[in-house]
């Protein structure tokens, strides 16, 4: 199967509104064709996105920005139920609520009628489970015990969500998020990548629709690229060198039909000073460079590429989004008029 996205335009997560009525007000006027609910990591704690998937887990306590995990005395029963509840797919015991994610909410009772593709997130298993920590402070994903629960529970996650924006789109595209594999290879992730790789396909498992990952810095991309994904998400504008260093692994996703959604868009607000239409569609004819010339046909490459920010927008100001999604937009069609890919979503 060849996704064809024709350049879409989408967001990775995070706004910096409170009022997740104007948020997804704002995204409804400029994601026409690949439309996100927004992440609203200012309007409360609760949605941090370490804190906004930890609603049932067995044992984590929140207190204000940080998360850890007690273990409490029923937890050994708490856990008998998540593991029945993993075997069952019983996703509907396991929900993102809205006081965890208004904007999601806000975003589905925003759309007037069925669109034909929405796109969701949620945090990945090993990122979650480096940031939840211990009564020592050791992230829970190096206890065997709980790194398995980590990655049933967030396939329920998935799952319960895909099935949520299912009820407003056609279509879902659920991208898995792993700031933390920018540190793969340092002292700071003593894991295996085969312990890795199992457990970002065990909560991909929990996707039956569109699927990717998004890593917004220098990782091990074959390790990303062998994973039962069908987009890869990356930060283009400051890391194009790191995956490039893999152009054949990059070239042979792209031959199966896969996507590249690439991050061509800083935010960073002095940067985004320095940028405009003309600029970052340069940036983007740059970045295609490479792959045309090992033999792919650069309207493949349209077709099967999705086009966002770097990552997050939640530290930007209002008007900063503004300009994000102008420029998202402005170089979208460009391409599109360009090679000839006007129409939306096929």
């Amino acid at each position: 199967m060849q996704l064809n996205f024709n350049c879409a335009p989408t967001l990775i997560g995070s706004l910096p509104f409170t009022d997740p009525v104007a948020a997804s007000g704002m995204l409804n006027k400029y994601l026409v064709d690949l439309p996100a609910w927004p992440q609203l990591p200012r309007r409360a704690n609760l949605e941090n996105m370490y804190i906004q998937y930890s609603e049932g887990f067995p044992g984590i306590e929140i207190d204000k920005e940080k998360i850890r995990f007690e273990r409490a005395a029923d937890f050994d029963s708490k856990l008998e139920q998540l593991y029945a509840d993993s075997c069952e797919d019983n996703r509907d015991s396991y929900p993102v609520s809205k006081e965890y994610a208004a904007g999601l909410y806000s975003f589905a009772s925003s759309q007037q009628s069925k669109v034909p593709i929405a796109k969701g997130q949620l945090i990945g298993p090993v990122s979650w489970g480096l940031c939840v920590t211990d009564h020592s402070g050791k992230g829970i994903i190096y206890d065997d015990t709980l790194a398995e629960a980590i990655g049933r529970f967030l396939r329920l996650k998935a799952s319960w969500q895909e099935k949520f924006l299912g009820s407003i789109a056609r279509r879902t595209v659920i991208f898995i998020d792993e700031p933390y594999l920018t540190s793969l290879g340092s002292a700071f992730i003593a894991l295996p990548n085969e312990r890795i790789s199992q457990l970002m396909s065990e909560v991909l498992a929990g996707i039956s629709g569109i699927k990717g990952v998004h890593c917004c810095g220098a990782t091990d991309w074959p390790l990303l690229l062998n994973l039962p994904i069908d987009i890869i998400s990356f930060d283009a504008y400051n890391y194009l060198d790191s995956i490039l260093c893999y152009q054949s692994d990059l070239c042979s996703f792209v031959r199966k039909g896969k996507a590249i959604s690439w991050g061509i868009i800083p935010n960073d607000e002095d940067l985004l000073k320095k940028e405009s239409t003309a600029t970052i569609y340069d940036r983007f004819a740059e970045a295609l460079a490479p792959l045309t010339r090992e033999g792919i046909p650069i309207r493949d490459l349209v077709r099967q590429s999705i086009i966002t920010p770097t990552c997050g927008l939640a530290s930007l100001s209002q008007d900063a989004v503004e300009h994000v999604l102008t420029l998202l937009n402005g170089v979208s069609d460009r391409i599109r008029r360009k090679y000839g890919s006007q129409n939306r979503l096929a």
